[in-house]
């Protein structure tokens, strides 16, 4: 049974999902799934990584959103990206299912420390203006898109966090652009590992609504944080290392704890 107060927490943490979003594109389901889990109280954690990943999708959107209007987005190459990580996100999120829950609590928090290690040992690359798609970068952006769908599902995540650095790598585009091109896919993969779950039963539907309301409000501060820190080189890398380095350890030691 789900109480007022559970609600109200799901909200509060809707703004902080919200503006991490629309600050660096990612992050939003590495705290969306803890909070479910440890902050509104769902002891399933695969009700929490469902109703997380449908909050996170349309949270995106929002943010997407922000971008869009900022002239911050590369359709071309996030609808490709997005595409080729749809169909690795319905494997991976079947697959996830599957899978004890803590255990994929534990394995979830490794990959974030590998992430943010690689993030950070870039921060000082600035990217490149004006980057393209096309039919001689396409079969790398596919080729990434889908890797990173393959764990955006297995995670029940948005993905995001993978996808700004799978941007980077695949395109050498800007930080600050891969934040907002990284949007089309997070909507993407979580719409379809959202789906995945719900056929399952695996997504509590009251409380995303309240979680979505909440991460509405907090993106388009997150969007507005995200340029003025993209201006300072460097800066907008650490602080995404840093958040996700924060929030692995917690979940390490409460998931290893559970196992």
């Amino acid at each position: 049974m789900i109480d007022t107060a559970q609600h109200l927490l799901a909200a509060l943490s809707g703004i902080a999902v919200g503006f991490t979003l629309g600050l660096v594109g990612g992050g939003g389901s590495i705290l969306a799934v803890p909070l479910m889990v440890y902050v509104v109280g769902i002891r399933d954690p695969h009700v929490a990584i469902g109703t997380s990943a449908l909050a996170v999708a349309v949270n995106a959107l929002a943010g997407l959103a922000n971008h869009a209007r900022a002239g911050n987005v590369n359709w071309r190459c996030g609808g490709a990206y997005a595409v080729a990580g749809v169909f690795g996100a319905v494997a991976g999120s079947s697959l996830g299912k599957a899978f004890d829950g803590n255990k994929l609590l534990f394995l979830f928090a490794l990959l974030m420390l590998l992430v943010a290690g690689l993030m950070f040992r870039g921060r000082g690359d600035p990217g490149q203006e004006g980057v393209v798609c096309n039919r001689d970068n396409f079969p790398k952006v596919a080729s990434f898109g889908f890797g990173t769908g393959v764990l955006s599902g297995f995670f029940g995540i948005g993905g995001g966090f993978l996808i700004v650095p799978g941007l980077i790598a695949s395109t050498s585009m800007t930080i600050y652009r891969a934040v907002g091109t990284s949007l089309v896919a997070v909507s993407a993969f979580g719409l379809s590992t959202a789906l995945n779950y719900a056929a399952s039963g695996l997504v509590e539907w009251g409380l995303a609504g309240s979680f979505i309301a909440g991460g509405v409000a907090g993106s388009v501060a997150g969007t507005s944080a995200s340029r003025r820190l993209a201006a300072h080189k460097g800066r907008l890398n650490s602080v995404f290392a840093g958040l996700i380095v924060v929030v692995a350890l917690y979940m390490l030691a409460r998931s290893w704890a559970a196992i």
